[in-house]
């Protein structure tokens, strides 16, 4: 039979307090275990319920580390119990302290799940299938997966996508329209749109080029693969390599044409 003699309040956690059994220290419990088991000076304890009275408190203590966590940004279930897990707290312990929170609100991977879909859309413009890599680090189960995902409608997608489509028109000014079509296929394919969306805004977007831009797009890039080529091959080699080159860029051919015969004109000058 073990006796409480004297409980103590710790000085660097006002929270906590020093259980003292037959005038020796046992163990510190938090102030909620302390008023849940009603424990107070003279209170006889058997040994059973001194182990219950811990395992309580070991997660309550589990259940305020994992509240600190979440106060600085949501988290899945899935984060919560790994970091929990990683500071070398026991399975039971903490998965009895994930019930307690999502009973009193504190975790809901549905809400986390929608949060962080908005929050995909709104600061990177992520498609489908970008956030849906993103759900499933998160530890977020399968079906609540598609759900979310599912109120990102195709207008929606469309909307997104095309914004970053006419960000990477504005910023290849200094590309074909082929090469920019390749460059905005492969932004949104890496954001997680799918092909359809893909072709879709390539119908939509209009790329035309003037007389003197052609002009100076084929200077710019014509020259690096002359140079290339022209280290190594020379006459009718040399220029079905450069306008094999420059076709693949997305230049019309009376433009590779007129180019080469340029090119041919200062090196008989």
């Amino acid at each position: 039979m073990q006796i409480i003699t004297k409980i103590g309040r710790q000085k660097n956690n006002q929270q906590r307090y020093n259980i003292y059994l037959n005038e020796q220290y046992a163990f510190a419990v938090d102030e909620g275990t302390l008023i849940n088991f009603g424990l107070q000076k003279g209170k006889v304890l058997e040994q059973m319920e001194i182990d219950e009275i811990q395992y309580e408190d070991e997660i309550a203590k589990v259940f305020n580390k994992a509240l600190n966590f979440l106060s600085f940004q949501m988290r899945s279930e899935h984060e919560v119990k790994t970091k929990l897990l990683q500071a070398g707290h026991g399975e039971a312990v903490v998965q009895e302290a994930i019930h307690k929170l999502t009973r009193l609100g504190f975790l809901n991977d549905e809400s986390y799940s929608k949060a962080l879909l908005e929050t995909r859309k709104r600061t990177a413009k992520k498609g489908p299938a970008a956030i849906r890599q993103d759900l499933m680090k998160k530890g977020i189960d399968k079906n609540l997966q598609q759900q979310v995902l599912a109120t990102f409608n195709h207008d929606e997608q469309l909307k997104l996508a095309m914004e970053l489509a006419e960000k990477a028109v504005r910023s290849n000014g200094n590309k074909t329209p082929t090469q920019v079509k390749q460059k905005i296929q492969d932004i949104l394919l890496r954001k997680g749109y799918s092909y359809s969306i893909v072709s879709e805004i390539l119908e939509q977007i209009t790329l035309e080029r003037h007389e003197d831009e052609w002009a100076v797009l084929i200077e710019s890039q014509g020259d690096k693969i002359w140079r290339k080529y022209a280290s190594k091959l020379t006459g009718f080699e040399l220029h079905q390599k450069v306008k094999q080159a420059l076709y693949q860029k997305g230049f019309p051919i009376e433009k590779i044409n007129e180019y080469i015969e340029q090119k041919e004109q200062k090196q008989n000058e």
